[in-house]
């Protein structure tokens, strides 16, 4: 078969509405848009939300509570029972997870490892976070658990630029 013989499904297309085609059609005269009005002129229609000038519910309804999913911290996540699967003294990162194919993106945060299950392998685990129970597991097991500080780009130190000293005026007795 040849990129040129290729072709959709025969039912596969759907065919356009035949507007103002005669009554039979049941799309004649106004073309399915009614009688006058709004809907029916060209460019006609509101905006999504639009309740006819009437004060729209989004503004209607009281504004409460707080929010900071905003600020919120990603990390990739992972158990130590997930770790079992590689070998005595492998040193286990984000990058090296990430092309083993345990997560599919590496989190700005980076990593953080969870105590859920048992470890019966000793492995160097290098990780932004570590729960309590994860550490215990990890240096139970024979292995070392090591904070990597991890910032995310938006968060890199930014160089001060030099602010201009204004002087201040002196005032005399």
């Amino acid at each position: 078969m040849m990129i040129h013989e290729l072709s959709p499904h025969p039912k596969a297309k759907k065919s356009a509405k035949r507007l103002g085609r005669g009554i039979g059609s049941g799309l004649g005269k106004t073309s399915g848009k009614g009688h006058k009005g709004q809907w029916a002129r060209s460019g006609g229609g509101v905006r999504p939300g639009f309740e006819g000038g009437q004060m729209p519910l989004i503004r209607r309804l009281p504004k409460r509570g707080f929010t900071n999913a905003n600020f919120k911290k990603e990390y990739s996540v992972i158990n130590v029972s997930d770790l079992n699967d590689f070998k005595k003294g492998t040193v286990i990162d984000a990058e090296f997870l990430h092309d083993f194919g345990m997560f599919a993106k590496i989190q700005p945060y980076g990593l953080k490892v969870l105590g859920d299950g048992e470890l019966t392998v000793a492995l160097t685990v290098r990780a932004a976070k570590f729960t309590k129970s994860a550490v215990e597991k990890i240096e139970k097991a024979g292995g070392k658990a090591e904070v990597v500080v991890n910032k995310p780009a938006e968060e890199a130190p930014v160089e001060e630029k030099a602010t201009k000293k204004v002087a201040t005026p002196k005032t005399t007795k």
